[in-house]
């Protein structure tokens, strides 16, 4: 999906509710975990992508920090696993498994969810308020490959300024990362 035919839900609009089967046998919707924290990061994210596996240390980082603060982050894999085989539901607990993934990991077959994000890479973030609005959208950070790198944790500070109740800034940034493979 280019950057023209990208659609989704603009920063400072209602996120998407969803309704997504996990790898722990559960079926999660975002409005259950909004009663629950004050802030939901959604990363779309996949088992394969190397921009992901760089990533998901960092991600674990953050979901230990901000647990404690009503912040919760959740991982949907919305990847064709007719294209990507290694994108199956089976396949995404072996890799939860393996990189001992400290957040849900959700499944997104239809990529409906994806699509209404305006979601088009892994990883690509997203911050939802208790209130259910986007406030934050794209990059994790500003070096995907080099952690010891990093200038500007993009998503943390968008975190720690929702938590903080101050405005979040910038409310967005063009994500790095793999396309998600699209149904054909």
């Amino acid at each position: 999906m280019s950057l023209m035919e990208k659609t989704g839900t603009p920063v400072g609009n209602y996120a998407p509710d969803f309704e997504l089967p996990g790898i722990d046998k559960q079926v999660h919707h975002l409005s259950r975990y909004l009663e629950t924290f004050r802030a939901v990061g959604v990363i779309f994210i996949c088992n394969h992508c190397s921009y992901v596996r760089s990533y998901i240390q960092r991600l674990r980082e953050l979901q230990s920090e901000f647990r404690f603060q009503d912040c919760t982050l959740i991982g949907i894999n919305a990847n064709d696993a007719q294209q990507e085989p290694e994108e199956g539901f089976e396949e995404m607990k072996l890799f939860a498994q393996q990189v001992s993934l400290n957040f849900p990991y959700l499944w997104d077959p239809t990529q409906d969810v994806a699509r209404s994000f305006g979601a088009g890479k892994t990883p690509e973030a997203f911050l939802i308020d208790q209130a259910g609005t986007l406030r934050y959208s794209g990059q994790i950070d500003d070096n995907p490959m080099h952690p010891e790198a990093v200038e500007v944790p993009y998503f943390r500070n968008a975190i720690a300024a929702l938590l903080n109740n101050q405005e979040v800034k910038p409310t967005s940034t063009e994500a790095i990362g793999s396309p998600i493979q699209w149904r054909r």
